[in-house]
């Protein structure tokens, strides 16, 4: 109840308020707002056209069974790839944490209700990774690889619409939740019945290469964006950890592989974004990252000409002195 009337707050704020979270929404003229949705049409519409291409274009991708075959597969205290299971409790601990900050008197300030909606299903997705992975990993077969690949598709999708949520509209963005979502769903369950994993490829990557770009050139709603930069960071050296996992393991003497490495380093990902929700503060200034990179970099080119201009000048003086 706490949280609903903090909702209701919200919609109470001045206009000029509500203008600069979502001007999109507020001030847009009836031509603009068409323009708009024209826009958004042709960019569904050109994303849809290029999945069916490459559904057409590229050969099916079978799930291998070798990809069971972890490095580590010891047995400690009874469980079975102990440390490929236990590597997975980060996930449970910090999906349930932002779960109960999410709804625990605003704790993260959210400005819109989609936010409440998208990082909901971000933070259930988490912790349930740490469920379904574990059981995955306990007995690795297909049936159970569904049970970890399917919260991973929902903190996934959930992400893409935080994204167009914070980013580019609410409205858009709130309404793609559900859509992303079952986009999610029918990826896995497409893997699952007609053993092609190409849809799924999709939603896995396609976000990982999206968020990133989005994250530098489109002008954030909050301070502290380069947590996402840093999440992504940890995204990435976990996959090359994943696919390393032999080599890992024969370089550390047996003693951690490279999939356990792989939980550890993918579990920081929702801890640095959790910090960044902690952290952040509404963006008086709507700066893109690469603008700012751009002017840093300017101030520094410039700073650099000028003690190069004093020093030219000071060691002229000195030689005249010297004559």
């Amino acid at each position: 109840m706490l949280y609903l009337s903090e909702a209701d707050n919200w919609n109470r704020k001045p206009n000029s308020q509500s203008t600069y979270l979502n001007p999109r929404s507020s001030t847009s003229s009836p031509p603009k707002e068409a323009t708009m949705r024209k826009r958004t049409l042709y960019v569904w519409g050109v994303a849809i056209l290029c999945f069916v291409v490459l559904m057409i274009v590229t050969p099916a991708i079978p799930q291998s069974q070798e990809y069971h075959n972890f490095a580590d597969q010891r047995e400690f205290f009874g469980i079975p790839n102990t440390l490929n299971v236990i590597s997975n409790f980060p996930f449970l601990v910090i999906g349930v944490i932002g779960l109960v900050l999410c709804f625990y008197k605003n704790y993260f300030k959210f400005s819109l209700q989609g936010e409440l909606w998208g990082w909901t299903c971000f933070f259930i997705g988490v912790a349930a990774v740490g469920v379904g992975s574990s059981y995955y990993h306990l007995d690795p077969n297909d049936a159970r690889l569904v049970w970890d690949r399917l919260p991973m598709t929902i903190a996934f999708t959930s992400i893409m619409a935080i994204f167009i949520i914070e980013r580019i509209d609410e409205q858009k963005g709130t309404i793609s939740i559900i859509p992303l979502l079952l986009a999610g769903v029918v990826s896995i369950l497409y893997w699952r019945f007609f053993d092609d994993l190409r849809p799924y490829a999709v939603v896995q990557f396609v976000p990982c290469i999206v968020i990133p770009l989005m994250a530098i050139l489109l002008p954030p709603m909050y301070t502290h964006s380069t947590y996402w930069l840093w999440a992504a960071a940890f995204y990435l050296l976990a996959k090359v950890e994943e696919a390393e996992d032999k080599v890992i393991y024969k370089w550390t003497h047996h003693i951690v592989s490279g999939h356990t490495l792989k939980h550890l380093c993918a579990a920081m990902v929702p801890v640095f974004l959790t910090l960044m929700l902690a952290k952040r503060t509404t963006e008086t200034n709507r700066i893109s990252l690469l603008k700012t990179w751009k002017v840093s970099w300017t101030k520094v080119n410039e700073n650099g000409t000028r003690v190069e201009s004093g020093e030219y000048v000071y060691t002229s003086v000195q030689s005249e002195d010297s004559h």
